[in-house]
């Protein structure tokens, strides 16, 4: 009797195991497209990802970089004051969207250019997110005021 309980319990703590091996493998393969890895515009040209990898870039819109193309196609420069990457952005710009402001943007590197498929604004004169925050603090060109908060 004693060896069947033994045995019972070995089966169930293995099918535990596999059962929860199993949950963790789903859950890392449903994420594998919802983690995009933040990138300032110094790290990407110093250590450009491959043009299969989605991540975001963020910075300033570089001052008198921003161009209308024909429709809705937007092409720009995004600095962190290092370094500068151009991007392309074809949709509708976010309306608080200007040069020498804050945003981030999602998309892959594709030829030294960075397709965007989003492009997110800071959405007040204060604001700027924590990923751009950190990032210019890195550079030592970030300098905070009392009234700024952060992502």
């Amino acid at each position: 009797m004693k060896g069947l309980k033994k045995k019972r319990r070995i089966q169930i703590i293995t099918l535990a195991f596999v059962a929860l091996a199993g949950s963790t493998a789903l859950i890392g393969y449903a994420m594998r497209d919802g983690i995009n890895f933040f990138r300032s515009p110094t790290q990407v040209v110093e250590a450009p990802p491959s043009e299969t990898e989605v991540f975001r870039i963020g910075g300033l819109v570089e001052k008198g970089s921003l161009v209308r193309g024909q429709g809705e196609t937007v092409t720009f420069r995004v600095t962190d004051t290092n370094a500068t990457v151009p991007v392309r952005f074809t949709g509708v710009l976010p309306d608080l969207f200007a040069e020498d402001a804050g945003m981030v943007g999602t998309g892959r590197l594709v030829d030294g250019v960075f397709q965007a498929s989003e492009i997110l604004a800071k959405h007040d004169e204060t604001y700027m997110p924590k990923e751009v925050v950190d990032a210019l603090k890195e550079q030592g060109v970030f300098q905070h005021t009392e009234d700024q908060p952060q992502g």
